[in-house]
């Protein structure tokens, strides 16, 4: 009995648990159908990068991306770019434009705080914020001489308590780009002078915005400074999911990957010599580009480059595979209007082209000139009644015996001063002996222009000749002529292909040419007045790949008789002295269009330095660095900064790159590529077209590192009986 009894209540027991693992299985299979994964509120988000901190203001930011990613968090501004579609979007407030671009009114939105705000002390975003913000940056005083420039001419209007009007001198279709500028509170920096602004370090180092995420602290660690912000909620946006985000800026890169495992991302990743990043395997590396292009930019002020000819040369023999494929990037870039699209074409690297551009210039191989020099001789030699060899070996005290026919002389002809004598034959000839001695008539050693002439002084005909006193030398003039007949074959393709030769595979020795050897160092062009081609190539010690690209052009230019001295200034204001004064032949640098694209201030003639003496007058904000000035250029400029029709744009868009095309003022490399990595457990992370680099932030709402299951619409537990059933 005890026996069937415990029999039963094993199997009893085995049927529960048989049951309950049967619900549990079927309870998760219905939760799993029946729901999504949804990003989860919460997680801190924690980024790595290298630099230096310095007071986080918006308006002093151009210089320090590490900065400008801490402020495109606190601060907001009245409008937003977005890196999905490229365009600028309302942020803090909406904007109306007028039809002409030039007036833009902005409204701003509603219960909108500032980050100190409490309960008890709300404290509101107004227009009278944006009139400080926009009003201080125009005063004559503000320490930012670049950002200011945007705001000259501009009226700033109060409408009414929401509404503020920007009025512009001139049309401007690119001014709302300028309203991204992040907001400050007026009573945050009240009583501190506008020159001293950017040395507000109290409000700097524990700054106020109205931005998605609040200051919360700054804290020096061992390794790194900490910035810890705090989510902070705002009824103009998605909700964002992470609860904070901080900011860990080391001094270095290896500082940064010992402590690489307490990081959920880092900006700016570095590359190896094979272009793979510098990363642990367990993080995602995404490549980006910003609109921003390297070129070499020449100054039209130097004599040598006002010679459209040799830039058009330097230019076509720039191979910017090779430069791109150097330094590990992949963007090459051959104009500065990012706008149009360049996948169908490309300038050629060149190096016959570039010769070609080269030999019609005022900078000739050395060569080249003693080429031209025996082609004229040859030509010369080739018409009149003077014949004989081009090259003699004659020995001081020998003579050289000439004749021709009497038909084209008078009587007392005489040659190089040296009478004729006529001879009694019945070809009718005349003979004349050129001595060598130094006496009248005498052939020197070298060339020789000789003269047959009649007696009343009227040349007949001349010819050149080359004397020598040396069977070397003898030789090698020999073999001179021989080249020069293999080059006329090549140039009227008389001879096979692969027997050709052009100036560049010619060498000068010894004052005559012979055929170059892979041994031989490359010559140096020169112009008529016997000048060297030496170009001065300036640029920064920062980033580090300019060093190698500089090296590389100094390497390609070599086998075109261009001699390239690069300069690189230890310090960043003794390069910025330099690129003031345009110090410089040729700049290696890069030049970024931001989310507007706006090439105005690169191209147009308002940008070049003027000169007056005084240092004083030398501008910063003088951003043609090529001090190009074209009428053409100008007008076009001009006319796509104001225009609100598209089809003009395009248009004024391309015949403002066949400008630039054909006059050459720079040479555009490449566009550089950056790397950002995050670990796999970053959800949601998009790059989009970023104008910066802090732009990734501006998705940042989508971001999570918590997920969560949720219910499908129009489920819950409620759903589970029908479920069971429809399995049945």
């Amino acid at each position: 009995m005890s026996k069937t009894f415990s029999s039963h209540r094993i199997i009893f027991v085995l049927l529960v648990v048989l049951f309950v693992f049967s619900g549990v299985i079927l309870i998760n299979k219905f939760y799993k159908e029946n729901t999504i994964i949804v990003p989860a509120q919460g997680g801190t988000y924690i980024e790595g990068s290298v630099g230096q901190l310095s007071p986080l203001l918006p308006w002093f930011t151009v210089r320090n991306d590490v900065n400008r990613d801490i402020v495109s968090l606190v601060f907001s501004g009245l409008q937003k770019y977005n890196p999905a579609t490229g365009k600028i979007e309302n942020d803090l407030a909406e904007l109306t434009v007028s039809k002409d671009n030039r007036m833009y009114t902005v409204k701003l939105k509603e219960n909108l705080y500032w980050h100190d705000s409490t309960p008890e002390f709300p404290h509101k975003v107004t227009v009278d914020d944006i009139l400080y913000t926009f009003n201080t940056l125009q005063d004559a005083e503000f320490p930012n001489t670049l950002l200011r420039q945007n705001f000259l001419g501009v009226t700033i209007d109060k409408l009414s308590e929401r509404e503020v009007r920007f009025t512009l001198e001139e049309p401007y279709r690119y001014f709302a780009s300028n309203l991204t500028l992040g907001l400050i509170p007026e009573s945050s920096l009240e009583g501190i002078p506008i020159n001293k602004l950017n040395q507000a370090l109290d409000f700097g180092f524990s700054p106020i915005g109205a931005g998605p995420y609040k200051f919360r602290s700054i804290a020096q660690t061992e390794l790194s400074t900490e910035i810890t912000l705090e989510r902070f909620d705002r009824p103009v946006e998605d909700e964002y999911h992470l609860k904070r985000v901080i900011f860990r800026i080391f001094p270095d890169y290896t500082t940064l990957l010992s402590d690489i495992r307490n990081l959920d991302a880092v900006r700016l990743v570095p590359r190896n010599d094979q272009g793979d990043p510098l990363v642990p395997r367990s993080f995602t590396a995404v490549n980006y580009t910003l609109p921003q292009y390297v070129a070499l930019f020449f100054n039209l002020d130097t004599d040598i480059l006002k010679d459209l000819k040799l830039r058009l040369g330097l230019q076509l023999g720039t191979n910017k595979d090779q430069i791109v494929k150097t330094i590990q990037e992949s963007i090459i870039v051959d104009t500065p209007l990012l706008e149009i699209d360049t996948t169908d074409w490309r300038y050629k690297f060149d190096t016959h082209a570039a010769q070609g551009a080269f030999f019609s210039s005022d900078w000739n191989l050395p060569q080249k000139v003693r080429l031209q020099r025996l082609l004229e001789i040859r030509e010369a030699n080739n018409i009149g009644v003077l014949k004989t060899d081009s090259v003699v070996l004659l020995d001081t005290g020998a003579s050289l015996l000439l004749t021709g026919s009497v038909l084209h002389i008078d009587n007392g002809a005489t040659l190089n001063g040296i009478p004729v004598q006529i001879q009694e034959s019945n070809t009718g000839s005349w003979i004349a002996a050129l001595p060598t001695n130094n006496q009248t008539g005498s052939l020197v050693h070298g060339f020789n222009h000789i003269q047959l002439k009649n007696l009343d002084g009227s040349i007949v005909d001349s010819m050149y000749l080359l004397r020598t006193t040396a069977t070397s030398e003898y030789k090698r003039a020999i073999q001179e002529q021989d080249i020069v007949d293999r080059f006329l074959a090549s140039r009227d393709g008389s001879i096979p292909f692969e027997e050709r030769i052009s100036v560049s595979n010619l060498y000068l020795e010894k004052g005559m040419i012979r055929i170059r050897l892979s041994t031989d160092p490359y010559d140096i062009r020169i112009n008529n007045k016997g000048e060297k081609l030496n170009l001065r190539l300036l640029t920064s010690n920062t980033p580090s790949v300019y060093k190698s690209v500089a090296e590389e052009i100094k390497k390609q230019w070599e086998p075109l008789g261009v001699h390239v001295g690069i300069e690189i200034p230890e310090t960043r204001s003794k390069f910025e002295e330099k690129l003031i004064n345009r110090d410089y032949d040729i700049l290696l640098f890069g030049q970024s269009l931001l989310d507007n694209l706006d090439s105005y201030s690169y191209w147009h003639s308002s940008g070049i330095q003027q000169f007056t003496g005084k240092r004083s007058d030398l501008r910063i904000d003088a951003y043609n660095l090529s001090q190009y000035p074209s009428l053409e250029a100008d007008s076009l400029l001009e006319l796509i900064r104001k225009t609100a029709d598209e089809e003009e744009l395009d248009l004024s868009l391309n015949e403002l790159n066949e400008v630039l095309k054909k006059d050459v003022p720079a040479i555009f490399l490449y566009s550089p590529l950056y790397t950002y990595a995050f670990v796999k457990d970053l959800h949601g992370m998009e790059i989009g077209k970023p104008s910066l680099h802090s732009d990734r932030f501006l998705t940042l709402h989508k971001w999570y590192l918590k997920e969560e299951r949720q219910f499908k619409a129009g489920k819950g537990w409620l759903s589970f009986i029908p479920w069971l059933f429809s399995l049945i």
